[in-house]
């Protein structure tokens, strides 16, 4: 009697990452891949779904037309204004507060209920040194990551019995596309904080964020992942 190997029975899980068109999303969607996930990446350019993290009613209609998500990385972002706050607009801080922060709300309203109803899921946002810290000349990004920071650590809590964890990551400056907007002296300045004396890579946060993807975590939610080469302090 021919047997089926297990393998080839087991339905592969899903990933939905934000984001993933450049960056620390392009990083952890091929390392996803390599663990045997179903990625499907969303960004304004360069991924598998064009559409605005912004945009609750288009993520709704994308939640029903690729069906259940497994995983949800939340990558998109943006760094906004790079000056003094006092010089800073309220226009600006909308966009940037509209990305960083409601962009996050909007993908886990649409994707983790259905993972709640399953009883398993992951979630990872990604946060930033700077939303410990408060980097200068950085107000609106900074405050931005914080909120993501408190965002995942009230979810993380009122999911903890469903089967769903929800983590963060706070990374020091890494070499990607969108650190190619930050002035010259701010990055300087973030990278001089880091003790290892260098910027860290896409693949290394990437490495970080499939272990929280995977069932290898199990007793983990709400919590806060640092990859700064020595920076975080608390």
């Amino acid at each position: 009697m021919n047997r089926t190997d297990p393998a080839e029975t087991t339905t592969a899980r899903t990933a939905l990452i934000t984001g993933g068109g450049s960056g620390l999303g392009a990083a952890t969607a091929a390392r996803l891949r390599t663990d045997g996930l179903q990625v499907t990446t969303l960004d304004l350019t360069g991924a598998d779904v064009t559409a605005d993290v912004t945009d609750e009613a288009a993520l709704l209609r994308l939640a029903s037309r690729i069906g259940p998500v497994d995983v949800l990385v939340n990558s998109a972002g943006v760094v906004g204004p790079n000056k003094p706050l006092v010089e800073t607009t309220a226009e600006e801080w909308r966009r940037v507060l509209d990305v960083n922060v409601l962009g996050t709300v909007n993908t886990m309203r649409a994707f983790v209920p259905g993972m709640r109803e399953r009883g398993w899921g992951r979630v990872v946002n990604i946060a930033s040194m700077a939303g410990k810290d408060g980097n200068p000349n950085l107000s609106a990004y900074s405050a931005s990551k914080a909120a993501v920071i408190a965002l995942t650590k009230s979810a993380g809590k009122e999911l903890a019995t469903t089967g769903v964890l929800v983590n963060v990551i706070a990374p020091a400056v890494i070499a990607t596309p969108m650190n190619d907007a930050t002035a010259p002296e701010v990055l300087a300045h973030i990278t001089s904080l880091i003790p290892m004396k260098r910027v860290g890579r896409p693949e290394e946060v990437a490495e970080l964020i499939a272990f929280l993807c995977s069932d290898r975590l199990t007793f983990s939610t709400g919590a806060v992942y640092d990859i700064s080469g020595g920076r975080a302090t608390y």
